[in-house]
C-alpha cells in the first residue's frame, strides 16, 4: 500500500539514471524524424499525384497495421534483446527514409514499405516500454512514464515545425534525408550507450512456441485476467472517447484549427508535469477518477458554441485530464506477470491506437450529420459515461494494490541483471533494491 507520506520522485532522480537518458535521447530523435518523415512524404505524394486522398494515405499509411503487428508480434518484445532489437528498428528506419527520398518506388509499393514497418512498430514502441521498470522503481517508475508522455506531445509539434522549415529550404526528398539521420543517429545512441545484458537460455516450451500462437496466447490470458483487463479498459474507454473530439476540430474551426490542436497538446503536457511531479503517489492515484472525468466535462461545453478562446481553454482543460492515466501505472505493473510485461504494454499501447482511429472515424463520421460542436459534446458525454462505467478500477483498491494477474506464461528471456547500484536505477528510499530482469540491454534485436 502506498502511504500518503511517500513523496513523489523528482526529474533529478530520474535523470540521474544513465540508461534513461539513453532512452529518452533516442525517443526525441524517433519523434522528431518520424514526425519529419511523414510530413514529408504526404507531400512528396502529393506532388507526384495531386490527390489528397492518396497523400492523406500515405500520412497514415503506417497506423494501421499496429493493429495487426499488436494481435501477432508483441510476444517479440519478452524474447528479443532490447538494445539491439531497438537499434535494429531505427537501422530499419533509416532504409525506409532513404528509399522514400530517393522518389524511385510507385505509390503502391511506397505504401506497402510503410505498412510493412508499420506491422513492427508496436513492438518496437513495447520494448522500450519494457524497458522504464527495469530501470526506474517506485514513484520513478511513473514519473518516467510521465516525460514520456509530455516528450511526445512536445516532439511532435517540434517535429512539424522542422518539418515545414526543412519542406520550405530543401524539399520532400531533403527532409527525407533528415529523418534518415535522425533514425541512424538514435541507433548509434542507443548501441552505444546503452549496456549489454547478459543472456540466459528460454525453456524449450518457450523455444517451441511460435510468435503469432505465442502473441495470441499471451494475450487471450491477459485479457482473461480480471484484474488486467480491468485496468486496460480504465486506460483505454475514458481518453479514446475523449480524444475523439480532435478528428472534429478542422470541421468545427477550419481557420483556428491549430489553436486547438496547440491548446489540446498544451493541456496534456500541463497535466503530465503537475500530476507526475507535484502529487503525492497515494493522492495520484485517488484523483484517477476525477481527472478522467475531466476529460469528457469540458467538452460538454461545447453544445453552446463558446467563442474560440473560451474553446481553447476547454481544449486544455480536457487535455490536462489525460494524466489520470499515471495513476493507473503502478496498478498496471504490479498486476501483470513479469514474463509478459512488454507484451502487456505493447497490447495496451496497441488497443490505445486502434481505438482513437476507430472513435476519430466515428465522430468524423457524425460530423457529416450533426454540427461539429454537437459532435463534440456528444464526445465529452460519451467519455463521462465510459468513465463511470469503469469506476470502479479507477478507483484504487482499499489495501492499494491490484491483484497481480496469475497467468501461464513461460519465461521467455530472462538475461542475468546487473546489480541495482552498478546499473544506476532508482530504488525509493526505505524498499529493497527490486531485481531488474535485464538491467536494459536484452542482446539480440528489437526496435523503437
Amino acid at each position: 500500500m502506498i502511504g500518503d507520506d511517500v513523496k513523489p520522485a523528482t526529474y533529478r532522480e530520474v535523470f540521474a539514471v544513465g540508461a534513461f537518458r539513453v532512452l529518452f535521447g533516442s525517443y526525441v530523435l524517433l519523434l522528431i524524424g518520424d514526425t519529419v518523415r511523414m510530413l514529408a512524404l504526404a507531400v512528396l505524394v502529393y506532388e507526384r499525384t495531386g490527390s489528397p486522398a492518396l497523400s492523406a494515405l500515405a500520412f497514415v499509411a503506417g497506423f494501421v497495421p499496429q493493429a495487426f503487428g499488436g494481435a501477432l508480434l508483441l510476444s517479440l518484445t519478452d524474447r528479443l534483446p532490447v538494445r539491439t532489437a531497438m537499434a535494429g528498428y531505427d537501422v530499419v528506419r533509416c532504409a525506409l527514409a532513404l528509399v522514400l527520398a530517393a522518389d524511385v518506388l510507385p505509390v503502391w509499393a511506397v505504401l506497402s514499405l510503410l505498412a510493412s514497418v508499420g506491422l513492427v512498430s508496436p513492438v518496437a514502441g513495447a520494448a522500450r516500454q519494457r524497458t522504464l521498470p527495469e530501470l526506474l522503481h517506485g514513484d520513478a517508475y511513473v514519473l518516467g512514464r510521465s516525460v514520456f508522455g509530455m516528450t511526445a506531445g512536445a516532439m511532435q509539434v517540434l517535429g512539424y515545425a522542422v518539418g515545414g522549415l526543412l519542406l520550405a529550404l530543401v524539399g520532400s526528398s531533403g527532409a527525407l534525408l533528415f529523418a534518415a539521420g535522425t533514425a541512424l543517429a538514435s541507433a548509434a545512441v542507443l548501441r552505444l550507450g546503452l549496456p549489454a545484458a547478459a543472456r540466459t537460455e528460454r525453456p524449450a516450451a518457450a523455444r517451441a512456441e511460435g510468435t503469432v500462437r505465442a502473441t495470441r496466447r499471451v494475450n487471450r490470458e491477459l485479457l482473461g485476467d480480471r484484474a488486467v483487463r480491468g485496468l486496460l479498459l480504465a486506460q483505454w474507454i475514458p481518453a479514446n472517447l475523449a480524444v475523439a473530439a480532435e478528428g472534429v476540430i478542422v470541421p468545427y474551426t477550419p481557420d483556428h484549427a491549430g489553436v486547438l490542436y496547440g491548446s489540446a497538446a498544451a493541456g496534456m503536457l500541463l497535466g503530465n508535469l503537475l500530476v507526475g511531479r507535484f502529487v503525492r503517489p497515494a493522492a495520484r492515484e485517488r484523483l484517477a477518477l476525477w481527472l478522467a472525468l475531466q476529460l469528457g466535462v469540458p467538452l460538454v461545453f461545447f453544445a453552446a458554441g463558446p467563442p474560440l478562446w473560451t474553446t481553447a481553454g476547454l481544449f486544455v482543460l480536457s487535455g490536462a485530464g489525460l494524466s489520470y492515466q499515471l495513476g493507473l501505472q503502478r496498478r498496471f505493473l504490479e498486476a501483470v506477470p513479469e514474463a509478459a510485461t512488454g507484451q502487456a504494454m505493447g497490447l495496451a499501447m496497441t488497443g490505445t491506437m486502434t481505438l482513437q482511429g476507430v472513435t476519430m472515424a466515428g465522430a468524423g463520421a457524425l460530423a457529416g450529420v450533426l454540427a461539429p460542436g454537437h459532435v463534440i459534446a456528444l464526445v465529452g458525454l460519451a467519455s463521462i459515461v465510459g468513465t463511470l462505467a469503469v469506476h470502479r478500477v479507477l478507483r484504487p483498491p482499499a489495501d492499494g494494490r491490484s491483484a497481480p494477474g496469475v497467468l501461464a506464461v513461460p519465461t521467455l528471456s530472462v538475461e542475468a541483471a546487473e546489480s541495482a547500484e552498478s546499473a544506476g536505477s532508482v530504488v525509493p528510499p526505505g524498499q529493497a533494491a527490486v531485481p531488474t530482469v535485464p538491467v536494459l540491454g536484452v542482446e539480440p534485436t528489437r526496435a523503437d
